[in-house]
């Protein structure tokens, strides 16, 4: 029998990384939650915006929680590195803040701007300032990482960080390779060292606890990437669960963090304990 090794079509390998397209709704659900945000942000005013360097995305949102001591979590936004900011996702602190955490939202330069290379570095340079300053504005507590979609894969980056005790990868990109064939690659211009040094899959697994998660109804190529990065832990003998969210696509999949017993806010509390 003979195998047919032609290749992908570009456009399907476009639509196996295209969450928009998979998901329409989600640009309706960004405006609200950019609405919403807002509303939190005008309340802890006095620590928005906070630089972290001389960048103009290099600011941090800090909000400081009802407990000095408790645990901080430090939110890395997704949109490919390449859209999004920090002030949409407010919302996203709501439900570990119900339980007296501080939550931190870290900005960083965008591609084609900045390499991936250095948006990495940005990431590590502001839990570099969460570490020195976060506890003279309220957050004196341990830092616990996540972040979502690209987020997802600088959580994942960012647990080796010396100052970061746990971390949860929300539907992340660990296997940087397959993105340089598709639409993504436009602005990412990723290089050969870049996806050989920044894949976590292709990292040594760090010893601290990483909870992976990702939502049932997902993009195929994003549930495997879940799943490779979880049994490569576990092959390490790293700690943290595999945690698929039942029913959530790859936008839905954050509202459980929004609820103060939502299924990631629980996952983050259990990081913390």
């Amino acid at each position: 029998m003979a195998i047919d090794v032609s290749p992908v079509p570009q456009p399907i390998r476009d639509a196996a990384y295209n969450n928009g397209q998979a998901v329409p709704s989600w640009t309706e659900t960004f405006a609200r939650w950019t609405d919403e945000s807002a509303v939190i942000r005008a309340r802890h005013a006095g620590t928005m915006d906070l630089a972290y360097g001389a960048g103009e995305r290099q600011k941090i949102d800090l909000y400081p929680g009802s407990a000095p001591r408790a645990p901080c979590l430090v939110y890395f936004h997704g949109g490919y590195w390449m859209r999004n900011s920090r002030e949409m996702f407010a919302v996203l602190g709501e439900g570990v803040a119900a339980h007296g955490w501080s939550v931190a939202m870290p900005g960083y330069t965008l591609a084609p701007e900045a390499s991936l290379a250095e948006i990495v570095g940005e990431c590590s340079t502001a839990l570099d300032w969460l570490a020195a300053h976060a506890a003279a504005h309220g957050a004196g507590g341990p830092l616990i990482v996540a972040g979502w979609s690209a987020g997802g894969h600088l959580a994942a980056m960012a647990l080796s960080h010396e100052a970061v005790t746990a971390g949860l990868a929300i539907s992340g990109v660990f296997e940087l390779a397959p993105l340089a064939d598709t639409y993504l690659d436009e602005k990412l211009s990723l290089t050969a060292a870049e996806i050989a040094d920044l894949s976590p899959l292709r990292r040594p697994a760090v010893m601290k606890p990483l909870a992976v998660t990702y939502g049932t109804r997902e993009l195929p190529a994003l549930v495997a990437n879940s799943h490779a990065m979880h049994a490569a832990r576990m092959r390490a003998g790293a700690p943290g669960p595999l945690l698929p969210v039942d029913g959530a696509d790859h936008f839905s999949v954050l509202d459980t963090m929004r609820g103060a017993d939502g299924a990631l806010t629980r996952a983050l509390l259990a990081l913390a304990s």
